[in-house]
């Protein structure tokens, strides 16, 4: 049997779907809870060719993301270069997303620290700043056991009465986390959401059958997108969205209106795109194809380099080919 968990949700429908109510809801107050539904951009971070952060770009990437109809977005992921960020760099993109945004979709921050307390004075900040949520990975660069992560993931939801989603990727960060563990966080009521890496798809519907709906499920995975959504997931973290908003937002929508005909088209079409998410370059790859599509730079912070010869040739010819029978609008209108 489920036990009985419960969301208190501030929200208003938008467009046939229901997103956070910015109108009535002030950053001022915080939100004790948010909608973790719908399309959430793990955004790049546009830079200079000396590197430097390229502000003028991510205010452009962010009105494209917000025209085509997404749902929040996130700031300072891995897919933005968070290793190479500054702690300043970081708070200037999430100062600037919110003036950008202006309540009209909320804007999360990522946390991927090593040390409990830098974590925790990071979410501090996060909330004096007003951001409206934050994504939280595991401790960065020690594999801490079970007992460990759930004291820290423990200690930063307590230390803030921002909303809270947990990453829970351990192909790419050596830790996850399990139901058993989420039984233990289900007491804070301010961790509200998964994002599911796990690249099991069954974790979707354990996680529905233990929990019913006291967690929001996002698909983290490109690639496992369609497959999440249809099985009961609440929204997507995307990648390619930072490239093609527009088939993204158009994907998500195809498929909560039951049109799967269409929606299994638009998705094979973009799968080989998809794919490029779940590449060690993905940072490269994608910041390429936003190139390719208007919507940003190729520039990349070292250690990481930009792409060169075949490799570039090779992730073009993907790009290209892709544009060549790129869905016209009407055939992504719902």
């Amino acid at each position: 049997m489920l036990k009985s968990y419960k969301k208190s949700v501030i929200h208003a429908k938008y467009n046939g779907l229901y997103r956070p109510n910015f109108a009535t809801s002030y950053r001022s107050k915080h939100f004790t809870s948010m909608m973790w539904q719908g399309i959430y951009p793990a955004l790049t971070t546009p830079l200079k060719p000396d590197e430097s952060v390229d502000f003028a770009w991510f205010e452009k990437q962010v009105e494209a993301q917000i025209n085509a109809g997404v749902h929040g977005i996130i700031i300072g992921g891995s897919l933005g270069e968070a290793s190479t960020l500054t702690r300043s760099e970081k708070t200037a993109l999430v100062k600037l997303a919110l003036e950008v945004t202006g309540k009209r979709v909320p804007v999360v921050m990522n946390i991927a620290e090593g040390s409990t307390a830098e974590a925790i004075q990071q979410a501090r900040e996060a909330e004096s700043m007003h951001a409206d949520g934050l994504m939280l990975l595991p401790p960065m660069r020690y594999k801490a056991d079970d007992r460990e992560t759930v004291h820290f993931f423990k200690s930063v939801a307590g230390a803030t009465a921002l909303p809270v989603m947990i990453y829970n990727n351990p192909v790419d960060y050596k830790i996850e986390v399990t139901p058993d563990m989420f039984e233990e966080l289900a007491g804070h009521p301010n961790i509200q959401a998964v994002k599911e890496s796990t690249r099991d798809i069954t974790n979707i519907t354990r996680m529905i059958n233990r929990f019913g709906d006291r967690f929001s499920l996002l698909c983290g995975v490109d690639t496992l997108a369609m497959e999440a959504l249809l099985l009961g997931a609440d929204g997507w973290v995307a990648g390619l969205v930072c490239a093609f908003p527009v088939e993204t937002v158009a994907l998500y929508n195809l498929i909560r209106a039951g049109h799967l005909d269409r929606a299994r088209k638009l998705y094979r079409w973009f799968m080989p795109l998809l794919e490029l998410d779940i590449r060690p370059k993905l940072v490269q790859y994608i910041k390429l194809a936003a190139r390719e599509t208007g919507l940003g730079t190729e520039y990349v912070r070292s250690p990481r380099l930009m792409l060169t010869g075949e490799e570039r040739t090779r992730i073009l010819a993907i790009i290209h080919k892709a544009l060549e029978s790129r869905p016209t609008a009407e055939e992504l209108k719902v």
